[in-house]
């Protein structure tokens, strides 16, 4: 029987699915918008919580290779926020959809693939299959 994964790791999948559907959702819909206002704070919220709870996977402070884009979120979410508040559209916009592509849909690639925790998870919960050693 599969040992099931520590919350922090669920905590960080549930984040990261709910900040690619709430950011797909924010590049589609129409901008400057009270609801792309509020929207923009869940997601902004969301991809903290990627970021933050990344730093427990897979132990409190182990850093790999990956752990960039965890850098990177941290660095970038605050200057994109920054951007929108100085009213600095064009800036706002090229760094939130950089981090949307590379914060969680390149980090989302390299985290899933076969024989890293979050990809032996997916693949083997989700299809019951987990890839040997």
């Amino acid at each position: 029987m599969p040992i099931p994964p520590p919350p922090v790791v669920l905590a960080h999948l549930a984040a990261a699915i709910g900040a690619l559907v709430v950011g797909m959702i924010q590049l589609l819909r129409p901008k400057g918008t009270p609801g792309h206002r509020a929207l923009g704070w869940t997601w902004a919220a969301l991809m903290f919580t990627v970021a933050i709870t990344s730093l427990w996977i897979p132990a409190f402070l182990h850093f790999s290779w990956i752990h960039i884009f965890t850098l990177v979120t941290l660095i970038a979410l605050p200057v994109g926020l920054w951007r929108a508040h100085q009213h600095n559209v064009t800036g706002h916009a090229r760094t939130m959809r950089r981090l949307y592509i590379g914060g969680l849909i390149v980090a989302g690639v390299f985290t899933l693939v076969p024989g890293r925790l979050l990809g032996n998870l997916v693949w083997h919960h989700a299809w019951g299959y987990l890839p040997s050693p």
